[in-house]
């Protein structure tokens, strides 16, 4: 993952303008309905999407679905075009919070790893698509997964690529 000054890629606005992040919408279909698998932010314990920064050599795909692997132990078929954004404030120790906007790649989970990289700093969980809407903080990502909850058909590639 990319830290520090190479988390710099912005939607062309000046040095305090948002940054850039890749989410993966880890999901199944369980019972003919939607799951959503969500994990705890390891600093507030938040219900959260895995994501991070864009990464030099990866496609924002790509990216999304390492940042899954990484936060979640997920492997799966990622999408190649975003399901939609979501706006944020990173927390950060002793600074000003940090303006982000994901950019929102569905990933079809195939596999659940019991070991990965960040296993013992998160937990992970699997909800309907109206439970997840309800338990993350971030109106944008709410509005996305009650989207899902009632189009599940949005989810898979061939509808997100043609969207």
């Amino acid at each position: 993952m990319m830290k520090g000054s190479g988390n710099s890629q912005m939607f062309g606005l000046g040095e305090d303008g948002p940054r850039s992040q890749y989410g993966a919408l880890c999901w199944r279909m369980h019972r003919g309905r939607v799951e959503v698998l969500l994990i705890t932010s390891r600093d507030t314990g938040r219900w959260v999407i895995p994501k991070g920064w864009p990464m030099a050599d990866k496609r924002p795909e790509e990216a999304a679905a390492l940042e899954a692997w990484e936060e979640a132990g997920v492997t799966g078929e990622s999408a190649g075009a975003a399901l939609g954004l979501y706006s944020y404030d990173k927390a950060r120790k002793s600074k000003e919070a940090l303006p982000c906007v994901v950019s929102v790649y569905p990933l079809k989970v195939a596999r659940l790893a019991a070991r990965f990289p960040e296993r013992a700093e998160r937990r992970r969980r699997w909800f309907s698509a109206e439970r997840a809407a309800r338990l993350v903080a971030e109106p944008e990502l709410r509005a996305l997964l009650l989207h899902l909850a009632s189009d599940p058909a949005a989810l898979q590639p061939d509808a997100v690529a043609s969207a």
